[in-house]
């Protein structure tokens, strides 16, 4: 792998949060494959690239209008050659009404090498709270979370 594992999945991280704080739905969508997966903080499953595509350009269009994300590389890792498990740390801030305030969350992205290009083929997507993220960060509660 010519590029350093670290700076395709931060280059495709950062794109990502230049769509969403520009609420551009294709944007966000053009970082995906064809038959990507897609799954929200809610859980929802979605599948395709147009797909995403629609359901983001509903988001910024409603509920998250306006809002603005700060989505940071955690770690990544090749799999293989043409595959990077990758994951980041998001902030969101949402000026007004149902989601107003500062929301947190992690996602998993499965990176792969489609037509000369990476892209996310999956993508998880999951609220957490300030604690938790700083557990996953530096694990040094991970023996509290087993007794739970």
């Amino acid at each position: 792998m010519a590029e350093s594992v670290e700076q395709v999945a931060r280059e495709i991280v950062g794109r990502l949060e230049q769509a969403w704080n520009a609420g551009d739905g294709d944007a966000w969508a053009a970082e995906f494959t064809d038959d990507a997966d897609f799954i929200t903080v809610r859980g929802e499953f979605f599948r395709t690239r147009p797909t995403i595509a629609e359901g983001h350009h509903h988001i910024f269009t409603t509920f998250y209008k306006g809002s603005s994300n700060r989505i940071a590389l955690i770690r990544a890792r090749a799999i293989r050659d043409d595959v990077i498990l990758a994951h980041s740390s998001a902030e969101l801030t949402v000026p007004g009404g149902p989601m107003a305030g500062t929301h947190r969350a992690i996602q998993s992205l499965l990176i792969v090498r489609a037509d000369e290009a990476w892209r996310i083929a999956s993508f998880h997507n999951t609220f957490t709270s300030e604690e938790s993220l700083g557990q996953i960060l530096g694990m040094d509660n991970w023996e509290n979370h087993a007794a739970r």
